[in-house]
């Protein structure tokens, strides 16, 4: 894989999203599952939970932020590929939470998003930092397995398959496949049933 893949460190602002069990429904709404692409999906997160005024994601002090800080269970309920899609088009690059469902955290991995976990005491620690000066930069460090905020840091967890993809840039399977299309059109070619086979 290219250079451009890997993925060590992602450092930036972040937004705090507190609350447990944050379900892809609250992430990016049923009714958004009907479009054809992903495109415009970042306009529309939390568009439920947002109309009350006060949410993270409308604070001007948030906007521009690449890393969101969560809590227990970040992304359960369904396991439709739009919540971690929409996120990334708001702009998030990385997630920190105490824990993520299963799927959500499939998704996000096989999309370039890393997301590390921290214990329940430094979640809030972050959390409170960040609002308490949104100004300053977070780093997620892969490949030490912390963030790093202000001079302090916090450890991270990542599990090692996930974080060697990251680290050696095999995250992107699409990736790899366009990278190798010669290698499988020739094989194709060698095989009876597959000898009009092309990639590209």
């Amino acid at each position: 894989m290219s250079e451009d893949s890997r993925i060590t460190r992602i450092a930036g602002r972040a937004v705090p999203l507190r609350g447990a069990d944050i379900d892809t429904d609250r992430i990016i709404p049923a009714r958004y599952l009907r479009t054809v692409t992903f495109e415009g999906l970042g306009d529309h997160v939390f568009e439920d939970d947002r109309t009350g005024g006060g949410h993270p994601f409308d604070a001007p002090q948030y906007q521009g932020a690449n890393i969101l800080l969560a809590n227990q269970n970040f992304g359960c309920g369904s396991s439709r590929e739009h919540a971690p899609q929409a996120l990334m088009r708001w702009g998030l690059k990385a997630f920190v939470a105490e824990s993520f469902a299963e799927i959500f955290f499939g998704n996000c991995i096989a999309m370039g998003l890393p997301c590390l976990t921290v214990s329940a005491a430094d979640s809030a620690r972050l959390q409170d930092a960040v609002e308490a000066d949104p100004t300053q930069e977070l780093v997620v460090d892969l490949e030490a397995q912390r963030i790093q905020i202000a001079g302090d840091a916090v450890a991270a967890s990542l599990p090692e398959g996930p974080r060697e993809q990251f680290l050696g840039g095999t995250w992107d399977a699409l990736g790899q496949l366009l990278e190798a299309g010669e290698d499988i059109s020739a094989t194709a070619a060698r095989l009876p049933y597959t000898s009009d086979f092309q990639v590209g």
